[in-house]
């Protein structure tokens, strides 16, 4: 009896322990690895010794580095709400009385199962400034075709200076280059999202849709009151989970954008994009581990924020 209430015990855990080794292999430790790395002077050459905080150091003097923070910023601010809004309003498009249903929901997720690489290389034959077909259906209506992925110039420069207003910094908003991919980042997630939310639609009860009608309430009513706040579970995971993958978007710069400099002047040079390139081009692996532990610190502290602060609003009732 006690032989088989011990194997009882050990029993489950067996059943998790080929997934616990995969974790600890390939996440745990490559992270712990990562982590101690970053306090070393560590390239291709070898292990040179213990450097302390001189890459944390060296990290906050690079001025390259500081660009790819505000470039990554610019493109989380630029995709996180298109990323959450377009979806939101192609679901609620799909739930609606729309004919041929069944064919949009298999077009719009085909960018999700699609090759980052594939996506990356068809949108830079659309954005090419000489033959790409964005730029033909421009001119074709009278407009002046755009350098797209070529344009180092900030959107907010570029819009205000026909005025004879010039923005420098970071007034001058993300390049248009980078701009171009952001677009190209909601097109791609655009359907996962949409799966979310559809999801989320079909768990909230018709009876509430019914008592507003009842009520009086038009559409825009019945969305801020019904449909927004009992989507907001959803929205929540969406928000948290764009922020971490926009945070992390590499294969559309890598391609559309590559190297040496990560697109015109550097415009398009994300965080993750330059850790690559210390670590890989370069093999500067300790200074390329500090910046992953940075890059790391900064995701945890904004899934902590958002937890604390949208967390609260989220509406698990039904």
């Amino acid at each position: 009896m006690r032989t088989k209430s011990r194997k009882s015990r050990i029993e489950p855990y067996l059943y998790i322990l080929p997934a616990l080794l995969v974790v600890l292999v390939f996440r745990t430790l490559p992270i712990l690895s990562s982590f101690t790395a970053s306090f070393t002077d560590y390239d291709i050459g070898g292990f040179h010794g213990f450097v302390g905080l001189d890459n944390y150091a060296r990290m906050l003097s690079d001025a390259r580095f500081w660009q790819s923070v505000i470039n990554t910023l610019f493109f989380v601010i630029g995709v996180v709400p298109a990323g959450i809004i377009f979806p939101l309003f192609l679901a609620i498009l799909l739930r609606g009385k729309l004919a041929g249903k069944g064919f949009y929901r298999t077009i719009y997720f085909l960018p999700v199962v699609t090759s980052a690489v594939a996506i990356s290389v068809v949108w830079t034959w659309l954005y090419n400034p000489e033959a790409g077909p964005i730029n033909r259906i421009i001119t074709a209506l009278g407009g002046d075709p755009l350098l797209w992925l070529r344009e180092p110039r900030g959107i907010f420069e570029m819009m205000l200076a026909p005025i004879g207003i010039h923005p420098k910094g970071i007034l001058a908003g993300p390049s248009l280059a980078l701009v171009s991919l952001m677009g190209v980042s909601v097109w791609k997630s655009a359907g996962y999202n949409t799966v979310l939310f559809l999801a989320g639609l079909e768990n909230i009860p018709n009876t509430y849709y019914e008592a507003a009608k009842l009520d009086g309430a038009g559409k825009w009513g019945t969305f801020r009151h019904i449909t927004w706040p009992l989507l907001s579970p959803t929205t929540y995971y969406v928000l948290i989970m764009s922020t971490i993958i926009s945070f992390k978007t590499f294969a559309l710069v890598y391609v559309m954008t590559p190297p040496p400099g990560g697109g015109p002047l550097g415009t398009t040079n994300v965080i993750v994009f330059y850790l690559f390139q210390k670590a890989f081009d370069r093999f500067d692996i300790g200074y390329a581990s500090a910046i992953s532990v940075f890059l790391f610190l900064v995701l945890l502290g904004l899934t902590m924020i958002q937890r604390k602060v949208a967390g609260r609003k989220v509406h698990y009732g039904s």
